[in-house]
């Protein structure tokens, strides 16, 4: 098991390194501004050079970076409020009160009890797939959701450690940034996809732009074009740095609160290969305890491998079950 003090100290410098992300998607906003405010320049068919039409976004983005600042926060007061109640109706699960599964809520508040932690609430997602998540930025709204594949097939100790896994994201605060991430990052993608789809005018001026007088709008445009993909590209990867991480501090923690490393393992490798679920957005599965990514995929992967996962917790003391062998057939 990892010594509290360096799981601690992880804890603190993964909180500064996500702040520090965090911040860093929001200036993707102010550099998604500019993109547009140079593209509307260009498309308005204005006469000027490259570099006139590079000052005026530039001034555009002065008064505009009030409205890009107040609708950010907009946006993202939104995501605060909605957000438990947004994952729940997606992906169609139910609460859970006491009376109706007495011994999984039991488990949860007895974790929580030992750390004098407010119980989240509890929801089950009506899915064969095994996995599970955090909601929620404040303690009315946190909420623990779990897949009834899980509830299914994990014996008590394993579903007690996933329960441990996301009750350490909502303690290490990964919730509340996970939920800024999803957010922002959608918004971004919803804009880029937006000025793509409606670029064809724009397109047509850059194929005519060696004809004198739209070659300082076709480049204005390209930058533009570039900027937004920068902003796209760079935002996912952002969201990617913030959940790689995480999964390993909440590996680590659900162990501490456990003090049962081989239960987390077993949990985590009968998760494995099972634990997509169909029709989840990709924000959700994200969330999730695992998101499964293979082959080139792997690259843009959210979080890493079980195995991976599996490895760094029987370097911090646990042990892989034992493997059965089949009888031999005589």
């Amino acid at each position: 098991m990892l010594p509290a003090f360096g799981l601690y100290t992880q804890i603190a410098a993964n909180r500064r390194r996500s702040a520090i992300l965090i911040a860093g998607l929001f200036v993707l906003f102010y550099l998604l501004t500019f993109a547009l405010a140079l593209l509307a320049r260009a498309l308005e068919g204005a006469p000027g050079t490259f570099d006139d039409l590079v000052r005026a976004a530039l001034y555009d983005l002065l008064w505009l970076s009030p409205l890009t600042t107040a609708a950010v926060a907009l946006w993202v007061w939104i995501g605060f409020r909605i957000n438990e109640f947004t994952l729940g109706l997606v992906m169609g699960s139910s609460l859970v009160e006491r009376t109706e599964n007495a011994k999984l809520y039991n488990l949860l508040e007895n974790l929580c009890l030992s750390r004098g932690i407010t119980t989240p609430r509890l929801r089950i997602a009506e899915t064969p797939a095994l996995n599970a998540f955090a909601a929620g930025v404040k303690p009315e709204q946190f909420t623990i959701t779990i897949t009834r594949g899980l509830l299914d097939t994990l014996d008590e100790s394993e579903i007690e450690a996933v329960l441990a896994h996301e009750l350490t994201h909502i303690r290490n605060g990964d919730v509340r940034m996970m939920i800024v991430a999803v957010f922002v990052v959608g918004v971004i993608s919803f804009v880029g996809e937006l000025i793509f789809r409606g670029m064809r005018g724009g397109v047509r001026l850059f194929r005519n732009s060696g004809k004198g007088k739209n070659s300082g709008q076709a480049a204005a445009i390209l930058v533009a074009l570039a900027c937004i993909v920068i902003a796209w590209f760079l935002s996912v990867v952002i969201r990617f740095t913030l959940s790689r991480q995480r999964e390993y501090l909440a590996d680590a923690g659900a162990v501490e609160l456990t003090r049962n490393p081989d239960a987390m393992i077993a949990a985590l490798l009968k998760i494995e290969d099972r634990s997509e679920i169909d029709d989840a957005p990709s924000g959700i599965m994200e969330m999730c305890i695992d998101n499964p990514r293979r082959g080139f995929a792997d690259l843009f992967a959210t979080h890493p491998s079980i195995e991976k996962r599996v490895e760094a917790l029987v370097r911090a003391g646990g042990r892989r079950p034992a493997i059965q062998e089949e009888p031999a057939t005589p």
